[in-house]
């Protein structure tokens, strides 16, 4: 069975004059429970974690900052939220949505969580969004179990995965990709074990072209024992963040093969969201449900 990690907590308001769609994390459930795409069945709510498994990824110092919501002003300002006690606890139990949907796909062959792919924020600190990185203290967790020993993360979002490329950067036993736009944010990139940076306007085509002729040889070249992808919908055109000019049709298109591919080489997969900023939040929750019904599609 799919299993999705979703807690009321993702839907969090934040004050007004923030560009970030929250209402997607409450209607995105919504719509795969109305067109039957799942059931309740499918839907797990994680807690808070331990804290060994953020700081086996994050400073001791920056995570209770965070906790303690005693970061300093201009340290908080780059997250670009208000700091609170409800925003921070939402980051920690996101973070164990991965970890738990991490476990189901070792069972199943994959698991997705709702939110997610908060691949900005550093081992040191948060940024544009990000306080924890869900995926990279995945992945962590599942390495310190002795459970996997190389993971693969795929990060398909419009934006580079700069703090994850941070985390890692000296880990051989995680392998960092990032395929995002040349001009987006962040204007200062980090180095990724494989970046492949877009042109503006990159279409369907020449996209899922360049996946293609990538995403195979590497997974056959650094054989890794789990994968994780953020999957984020910013790619699409209509995106206000990104600057790609990928369709819906192309951006499940991607989908079907990074899945199919994790399932050809016997991966198992773990979906975080990403982003996704249309300005008709229609299209930002179709384009996120394509990835579960592609995933039910191809796994089950």
């Amino acid at each position: 069975m799919l299993k999705i990690a979703f807690h009321p907590i993702y839907k969090h308001p934040l004050p007004e004059g923030h560009r970030f769609p929250m209402e997607k994390y409450e209607l995105l459930p919504q719509q795969l429970l109305y067109e039957g795409t799942c059931s309740d069945n499918n839907f797990f709510e994680p807690t808070k974690p331990n804290d060994k498994h953020i700081l086996a990824v994050h400073e001791p110092e920056y995570y209770y900052d965070l906790v303690n919501i005693t970061l300093d002003q201009r340290a908080a300002r780059k997250i670009g939220f208000p700091l609170s006690e409800v925003l921070v606890e939402r980051e920690v139990i996101i973070a164990d949505g991965t970890i738990k949907a991490s476990e189901y796909a070792l069972k199943n062959g994959i698991a997705m969580n709702i939110a997610g792919g908060t691949h900005h924020a550093y081992t040191n600190r948060g940024e544009a969004f990000c306080l924890l990185n869900d995926q990279a203290i995945g992945a962590r967790y599942l390495q310190n179990k002795g459970w996997v020993k190389k993971a693969l993360i795929i990060d398909l979002d419009v934006h580079q995965g700069n703090g994850t490329a941070e985390i890692f950067q000296n880990d051989d036993s995680v392998f960092t990709f990032s395929m995002h736009g040349k001009s987006n944010y962040p204007f200062k990139k980090e180095q990724s074990d494989l970046d492949i940076a877009l042109d503006n306007d990159t279409d369907d085509k020449t996209y899922l072209q360049i996946l293609k002729d990538t995403l195979p040889k590497l997974i056959e070249k650094e054989q890794p024992d789990f994968i994780y992808y953020l999957c984020g919908v910013d790619v699409i055109a209509t995106d206000k963040l990104g600057k790609l000019s990928m369709s819906i049709k192309g951006c499940k298109e991607r989908d079907r093969f990074v899945l199919q591919s994790c399932k050809d080489f016997k991966v198992p997969v773990m979906c975080s969201m990403g982003g996704g900023y249309s300005p008709d939040i229609k299209t930002i929750v179709d384009a996120h449900a394509n990835t579960f019904r592609l995933a039910l599609e191809i796994f089950f």
